[in-house]
């Protein structure tokens, strides 16, 4: 049986190792969203879940469409097998506490997480909507792709505000959360 090659330092065969590819695009600024669902079948009223994300881009204008990236066997990779209506709050500056608490590895349950974050549940999708962000959006899956250990999930937007927040967006870059001045 061979080993498997240790590509955070030997490199894929065709490509950078992962720590090569990490440093370089750590130095790509990114707006920070947290992604959220509520799965009706996790206990007798149904569990919100929750997840920071980077990786979120507007796809197409017509039809309204957005993309985020999923962790493979993820918590919120197998809620959005099954559950197609899911939800997007652009955070704003002053959120970095919630950025943070969603994208600990090892957290509590995302019920406890929720708990003392402002937050209304989506006409459209079920799913909370964080107060005081930039803006939410409400959508329904209509494509997965897998891609490398994530899925790109490609969401219609159903249902877009703009709560009139005069904030900047809380932004990620060199590995930190950041604002812009």
């Amino acid at each position: 049986m061979t080993a498997e090659p240790d590509t955070h330092r030997e490199g894929h065969p065709e490509g950078v190792t992962a720590d090569e590819f990490r440093a370089a695009l750590t130095r790509l600024a990114a707006g920070v969203v947290l992604v959220t669902a509520h799965d009706p079948e996790d206990g007798p009223r149904g569990e919100d879940v929750g997840m920071t994300a980077t990786a979120f881009v507007s796809v197409s204008l017509d039809p309204p469409l957005v993309m985020v990236s999923v962790r493979n066997g993820s918590r919120m990779d197998d809620l959005l097998e099954r559950q197609p209506a899911w939800a997007v709050s652009l955070l704003a500056e002053g959120q970095r506490h919630i950025a943070g608490r969603f994208a600990m590895k090892g957290r509590i349950s995302d019920r406890l997480l929720f708990a003392d974050v402002p937050h209304e549940r989506g006409a459209v999708s079920g799913a909370p909507l964080i107060k005081d962000t930039l803006a939410v959006l409400e959508c329904r899956t209509e494509q997965r792709v897998v891609a490398g250990d994530h899925t790109l999930v490609i969401g219609r937007v159903l249902r877009a505000d703009t709560p009139g927040t005069d904030t900047g967006p809380l932004a990620y870059f060199r590995g930190r959360y950041r604002h812009l001045d």
